[in-house]
């Protein structure tokens, strides 16, 4: 790797519009291939910032006695938006990575993980698969400015790795919105005084006054019966009819997700202000009234007691690297798509480094306020704090709730912990949506021009996942949600991000990646460029080795455990249906790859040599390099018969001896 000094020197040329001498193309770096040597798609500035085509000598040889001709230009695609300002990404990524598993998912699985020991295998899997994989989606969606499907000019090979992620982001977008759902029914029954799902309340005197043969609380009865209607469902097979009020509330959910994306990241970015930091401020609340109750602490020291024997599991590694993916959101398209709109030279490591660790300080941080409420509402029982604790859905909208009913002013701390909850999901969904019209709109650029177009396809797209979402609001929809949730961000998620990793490293050039991130970077301070040694042995080394592990681990998991909700175990048809949606996803990586090597010419070794190198709009169609370049389609030189490469095609002083000659 050159020195800093020398790289943003010519970085800073790139940035005036300077041409580079001829020795500088001849040795610019790359990644193992020429990526000047196809000129059916390379351009002879492809490492350092030029637009200008380089016609094959063979090729050449049949035009020169034309009469010259200028090519037509290509038409300007519309501009791309940017983010109003650092803090407006910064928060967006935030607000995207920080979401519900914080609060519901990360509290349980330490504790059922041994407590503060969780903490180790949790942090190891973050610097060694969390953060490598953020920082190259990051890097990849801003150097490339594009969304997930279009990025992926850069090794037109691996385009199925966009798609896949496209796949997954819809099946999250279909089941998340769900929860806000669920978020709303609450939000709006938490303004009863007393709450629907207290003793106080008149139709919960049979579950609270009388414990003998009580085998539910009442905060179970109103989750199973009111709001899921589970009890009137006898399994998958079997969903029953819409619940109307919360086919409402689905609605309005999806409202609320179409008019703060409307307008794009201009209109999120500044939403996020509200959404991103609100959250931390019930958190500090919640957790300076639980320290304040009896028995709290309890509750605390069942969250953080270690058990030193619980590092052996590999269940654990698989918890902590699962809660990783969970909550950092890699691999969905979501973080690619928002580093796109970020300006060339945003430092991308320093963001990497405040949003990861930012994000799982805050799920320990959340973990205070959820355990100490939790220990007092043990307390209150007279029973161990294990059995108040749940996890997932449960957490969330039967033992909290229950917990918040206990408290002097049940109301508004009810109020408070859904409105946390519903700014949580919202931002996390943006982020999902965003990863979805980013990559339709980059397919499609016309959509970027035209307003209404753009609200249309924006309104259908929500309309669509709305139909689509009343399934899993049917009296039977939770065991839907189960699938979805269980199968959607599994073992597919994985493999995508697997692939992302190998095919960045080993085709595209580990080398050359790093080298693109020093151009965005180049006046970071020196630790920037120490620190992507680390990166670089992560993306290499480590990552896949544990990708890997978790991914054995999965399939050994898929195969000896059921599927289950409750007392309920899902069919094998069901299972088998989760699986389907996992490989529909993790497939579409190599029927691309097929799609790609089938396109170019010659023997299979050619087709793949040529299918891995960027197109010739990878560098020059990022409008963030210089204000006077012009964007560019990916491109194909059109001759009248198929070019077929030499190996004297692949050396660039080969090329220039055979031009002279």
């Amino acid at each position: 790797m050159k020195p800093l000094s020398e790289q943003c020197n010519e970085h800073q040329k790139k940035s005036a519009g300077e041409m580079p001498s001829e020795e500088e193309a001849r040795t610019a770096p790359g990644n193992g291939v020429n990526v000047n040597a196809a000129p059916t798609r390379e351009s002879s500035g492809q490492q350092n910032g030029s637009s200008h085509d380089v016609v094959s000598p063979v090729f050449q040889s049949q035009t020169e006695h034309q009469p010259p001709s200028s090519p037509p230009a290509p038409p300007a695609l519309p501009p791309r938006e940017q983010w109003g300002g650092k803090y407006e990404f910064l928060l967006s990524c935030i607000g995207y990575c920080v979401g519900l598993g914080n609060v519901w998912r990360f509290p349980y699985l330490c504790y059922r993980n041994g407590g503060g020991v969780f903490l180790i295998p949790y942090f190891i899997m973050l610097f060694f698969t969390g953060m490598p994989l953020f920082l190259m989606e990051l890097s990849l969606g801003q150097y490339g400015a594009a969304g997930p499907i279009t990025v992926w000019k850069c090794c037109p090979l691996l385009k199925g790795i966009g798609i896949g992620m496209l796949c997954v982001s819809i099946l999250v977008c279909l089941y998340y919105n769900v929860i806000i759902a669920w978020t709303f029914y609450y939000l709006g029954s938490s303004f009863q005084s007393p709450l629907p799902w207290s003793c106080d309340a008149p139709q919960n005197i049979a579950f609270c006054g009388n414990k003998t043969n009580v085998t539910q609380s009442p905060s179970e009865v109103f989750w199973n019966v009111n709001v899921l209607g589970v009890v009137n469902s006898e399994g998958l097979h079997d969903p029953g009819p819409v619940r109307w009020p919360l086919a409402l509330c689905l609605l309005a959910a999806w409202v609320v997700i179409f008019l703060c994306m409307l307008k794009g990241i201009r209109s999120s970015g500044k939403v996020v202000y509200v959404t991103a930091t609100f959250p931390y401020f019930v958190l500090l609340v919640l957790i300076i009234r639980g320290a304040t109750l009896e028995g709290s602490l309890n509750g605390v020291a069942f969250y953080l007691t270690p058990n030193w024997v619980n590092l052996a599991d590999a269940q654990v590694w698989n918890d902590a690297a699962s809660q990783i993916f969970y909550s950092l959101g890699i691999g969905v398209g979501g973080l690619l798509s928002m580093a796109s709109y970020n300006k060339f030279d945003n430092n991308v490591i320093r963001d990497t480094l405040i949003i990861t660790i930012g994000n799982c300080a805050t799920s320990f941080f959340a973990g205070f306020a959820i355990f100490s409420i939790l220990g007092h509402m043990a307390w209150r029982k007279g029973v161990p704090v294990g059995q108040v604790a749940d996890t997932g859905p449960g957490l969330a909208f039967v033992a909290y709730p229950e917990a918040l009913a206990l408290l002097p002013g049940s109301v508004f701390w009810s109020i408070l912990f859904f409105l946390m909850l519903f700014m949580l999901g919202v931002d996390t969904l943006f982020g999902n949506m965003e990863g979805i019209c980013t990559a339709v709109m980059d397919e499609f650029p016309q959509l970027r021009s035209n307003m209404k177009h753009k609200t249309l396809f924006l309104a259908l797209l929500c309309f669509a996942f709305y139909l689509m979402g009343l399934l899993l609001i049917t009296d039977g929809g939770i065991y839907w949600f189960t699938l979805i949730d269980s199968f959607s961000t599994s073992f597919g998620l994985i493999i995508i991000t697997l692939f992302m990793c190998i095919g960045i490293s080993f085709f595209y050039g580990v080398n050359q990646f790093c080298q693109d991130i020093v151009d965005m970077i180049c006046h970071c301070p020196p630790w920037c460029t120490k620190l992507l040694w680390y990166f670089k042995a992560c993306w290499v080394v480590f990552t896949p080795f544990l990708l890997t592990f978790i991914l054995t681990y999965i399939f050994i998991e898929m195969y000896r455990t059921s599927l289950t909700y409750g007392s309920y175990v899902f069919p094998t048809w069901g299972k088998a249906l989760g699986v389907c949606m996992g490989a529909f996803c993790c497939l579409q990586i190599l029927i691309w790859a097929i799609v790609a090597v089938s396109k170019e010419s010659g023997t299979l070794k050619d087709r793949f040599k040529k299918s891995i190198r960027p197109l010739n709009s990878w560098r020059v169609n990022n409008i963030n390099t210089t204000s006077q370049e012009q964007h560019v389609e990916p491109q194909r030189i059109e001759g009248p018969f198929t070019v077929n490469l030499t190996e004297a095609d692949f050396t660039a002083m080969n090329w220039e001896a055979i031009s002279e000659a």
